[in-house]
């Protein structure tokens, strides 16, 4: 692992700690080498890149803004460790959650003892990372953090979409407070990249993929070929490798991979099946930077409106697919309403 890397999104030169060379070369960080940032979406979309580096892409950005404070810098690094195979694909399932799972990991080896032996407390790390921390990686009601800000940004740029050049973007972000703050054009960039996000997660490049693999997931668990902690610990390679293994999941997980094209997307209402299963997209992410140091409800209302608007991208769909004369029928519903799906 060398002491220094670019980031070829935010073009920021990182010279690396002892600490932060010790952490990538640990297995919980290569893990994230062979997670999608994009989970089932990958299969559908050119969203390939990892959750390995949109962690490097956060450390840049603590880098570049709060460069000496080693906490900080551990903690953009090791702040996605929790996550599952195909990132937020089946978060939920069987209780799994990567918040959960990531403090979890940082209070035991190796981790612990590479945090011990630099120096820094697990505990500090944690309490960074925590909701309620006055921290630029917390989430703060409405309000961007330097995760989704990169998340967002280099989204975009996957999916063509990033007309701004990102080093001049960031030019014109500051951090005020624990909070981001910039121009009103600036602003408006960047909550056109949150709508535009919120229309993937709604579309049938995510739902229909989404759907799928927690359904596979659940017939996974249920057979017994995986427990929970062992499926949360798997990489994206070996949740498709155990697909395979198992007869319950091997056929449409083959087709999910190699035929995406025949599983259809369209509104409308699921039969009323006893055989039917249930689907929800359970969250659409919106967040602002502040516009001059105000809240944009306040200082751009057009921007909050266009973020107020992302609710009605929640509809319900019905997804289908033929498979051996049968049609698979999925629909889906979304800020937390149960859809039904049956074959």
């Amino acid at each position: 692992m060398c002491e220094a890397f670019t980031d070829p999104l935010w073009r920021i030169s990182v010279h690396l700690s002892p600490v932060e060379v010790d952490l990538l070369r640990s297995e919980p960080l290569r893990r994230l080498h062979f997670i999608a940032h994009g989970g089932a979406s990958t299969i559908t979309t050119l969203q390939s890149y990892s959750r390995l580096e949109h962690s490097m892409g956060v450390l840049s950005l603590v880098s570049h803004f709060r460069p000496d404070d080693q906490v900080l810098r551990v903690a953009a690094l090791v702040h996605d460790i929790g996550h599952l195979p195909l990132s937020h694909t089946f978060e939920g399932v069987a209780d799994l959650n990567h918040h959960s799972i990531g403090t979890d990991l940082l209070r035991v080896d190796p981790l612990r003892a590479v945090l011990a032996r630099n120096g820094i407390s697990a505990e500090a790390v944690v309490a960074v990372l925590g909701n309620g921390s006055a921290s630029p990686l917390s989430s703060h009601s409405g309000l961007l953090n330097l995760d989704h800000l990169d998340s967002y940004v280099r989204s975009g740029r996957a999916a063509g979409r990033l007309d701004a050049d990102p080093v001049a973007l960031l030019d014109r972000l500051v951090l005020q407070d624990a909070v981001l703050s910039t121009d009103r054009e600036t602003a408006g960039t960047l909550v056109d990249l949150v709508c535009a996000e919120a229309r993937l997660h709604t579309s049938w490049d995510n739902v229909g993929p989404v759907s799928v693999v927690r359904r596979l997931v659940c017939r996974l668990l249920d057979s017994g070929a995986a427990d929970p902690y062992r499926l949360a610990r798997m990489t994206d390679p070996q949740l498709w490798s155990a697909f395979d293994s198992l007869e319950a999941t091997r056929a449409e997980g083959t087709m999910l991979r190699y035929e995406p094209h025949r599983l259809r997307v369209v509104s409308g209402e699921a039969p009323d099946d006893p055989s039917a299963w249930v689907h929800t997209l359970r969250k659409i992410y919106s967040s602002a930077p502040l516009v001059d140091g105000d809240r944009i409800e306040a200082s751009a209302p057009e921007l909050a409106a266009a973020l107020d608007h992302l609710s009605s991208c929640c509809r319900s769909d019905l997804e289908e697919w033929a498979s051996n004369g049968s049609l698979v029928r999925v629909t889906v519903a979304c800020c937390g309403h149960e859809g039904r799906a049956s074959w």
